[in-house]
Order: C-alpha cells, then structure tokens, then sequence
C-alpha cells in the first residue's frame, strides 16, 4: 500500500501555530507518514489475510509427522491404528494445503499412502493353499517408520556432541618469540676456517714420532661432552689438544661433528666472523 500524506495547510500572516495544527486529544502517535504523525489508523486502510502470518514447519516431512502422531498418542509403531492416524494425518494435511500448496505435495503422497493402506486392510485377505501367512500391508510403512527413528535418533545424539565453534573453543597462546635471543647460525665457511686455524697451531707444535695409535671417535665424543659439563659456553678451539698430534685433532673434530649431527650440542656463534663457541644442546640459556 502506498500512502500519500495530505498537502500542507500554510498559515496567513495573521494566524499563529494553534490555528495551523488541530487541537490534539491523545499525544501519542500511532505511526508517523512522511514525518507527520497519525494518531488514528486511516479507515480505508487495507492489511492483506496473511501479511502477518507466521508458517512454521514444525515436522521436517510426511514420517517426522506420522511419528509424532503415534509417539503422541503412546500408539504401538507395530500395530498402528490406520482410521485414527489417517484422520489426524489428513487434518493436518488440509491445513497446510490451505496454506502452502508446495510444501502439501509431498505430504500428500504419504495421504495417498495411507488411504491405500487403509483400504487394503478393509478387504478380506485372500486365501492361498499353502497357508502362507499374507503381510501386513502397514509392513512398510512401519519398517520406513523404524529405520527414520533410528536416524533420527542418531542424528540428535551426534548433535549433542561438543561441536567445535558452537559448545567449545580452540585454545591458542601467542608466545613472543622476539624475547628469546636468537643467535645466528654459523657457516660452513666460518667452521671450515676454525678447523684450519686449528691446523696451522697443530704444525707449528708437531714432532716428528712415528707412531700407530687407535683412536676411537666414541671415545673422544664423552670427552668432549665431559669437557662441556657444567660450562655454559666453550670456545671451539678449547677443545682441541695441538700437543696430541693431528691424528687426534682430526678424530676430536669427527666426534664434534657426530656430537652434532646428533643435536647433543650446538654451535653457534654471535656475529659473522666472531668467535665460535660450542655448548651442550640442553643446557639452559
């Protein structure tokens, strides 16, 4: 409905504003049309039959509605009183066929169904030589009537589970990394050019003994985590002896290197060209 409000009365220069706007009795406006207030609803006004109607499907279809109709009325699902169920269920069909004519069709096939039922079962059952026993033509209904409970039954017990963003919440702890220094990784170049530092003092002390000796890198890997115990930091070239010849050098620096590749200790350095240090993988920082 379009409403159109009434031209302004504008006032002569003599009137004043209780000459231009009637004498209001109730001071409550019922609604407001185009800023002007109405205290009384038109007379001619128009409000369609199911402007303010509210359709709610209660029943998601033709079984949740025959399930609710025996639940309802304690009726035994294996012995369904087709007269009864079939006259609720038609009422309630023809309410929401006055209604919603698209949502009545599928109910309407189960009304069929029903009347079909209810009409085998007023014929006589035939009689066969055999003495077989006829089947209850409410045998199908009754078993889609079984099988929709049970699913439905399982589709609210999984509902009541915990459902991640509905009943619980992930939780999350933002940890600041920036408070823990991190210090920079060393270099292949870097080691390579402290093993040969390591080297040239290792010349510089060497004598001249022909020996053979067995070395055992195991070995020197507990000597050297017996040398990090209880140290926070040791400089790299402490570790290494130059008195005991180059054979035990090179071994020392083997056992570093598995003792490394290991994760039982870390070597790391301040800054790019600074001394390397080593220390044990958990010792605290």
């Amino acid at each position: 409905m379009i409403a159109h409000a009434a031209p302004e009365s504008h006032a002569t220069p003599g009137e004043g504003p209780s000459a231009a706007m009637p004498e209001l009795v109730d001071p409550v406006a019922v609604a407001r049309l185009y800023g002007e207030p109405l205290f009384a609803l038109p007379q001619d006004l128009y409000i369609p039959p199911d402007a303010l109607e509210v359709f709610l499907e209660a029943f998601e279809g033709p079984l949740d509605l025959l399930l609710y109709l025996i639940r309802k009325q304690n009726f035994n699902i294996l012995d369904i009183p087709m007269a009864a169920v079939t006259r609720q269920y038609l009422a309630y069909v023809e309410e929401i066929r006055s209604r919603n004519l698209e949502l009545a069709a599928e109910y309407l096939l189960m009304a069929a169904m029903l009347i079909e039922i209810k009409s085998r079962m007023l014929l006589p059952r035939p009689v066969t030589s055999d003495a077989e026993e006829v089947e209850d033509p409410r045998a199908e209904l009754v078993r889609r009537l079984l099988e929709y409970e049970r699913i439905k039954l399982a589709a609210s017990r999984i509902d009541a589970m915990p459902l991640l963003g509905r009943d619980v919440l992930r939780a999350q702890v933002a940890i600041e990394q920036a408070l823990a220094p991190r210090l920079p990784d060393v270099r292949t170049a870097d080691l390579q050019q402290a093993w040969q530092e390591i080297l040239r003092r290792a010349r510089l002390v060497q004598r001249h003994q022909i020996t053979r000796e067995e070395l055992s890198v195991r070995e020197h890997m507990s000597l050297v985590l017996r040398r990090l115990q209880g140290k926070r930091f040791v400089e790299f070239g402490e570790l290494f002896d130059p008195h005991k010849g180059v054979p035990v050098l090179v071994v020392t620096f083997i056992a570093i290197l598995e003792l490394a590749r290991e994760s039982l200790i870390e070597i790391t350095q301040a800054q790019a060209f600074a001394p390397i240090w080593v220390r044990l993988a958990y010792t605290p920082s």
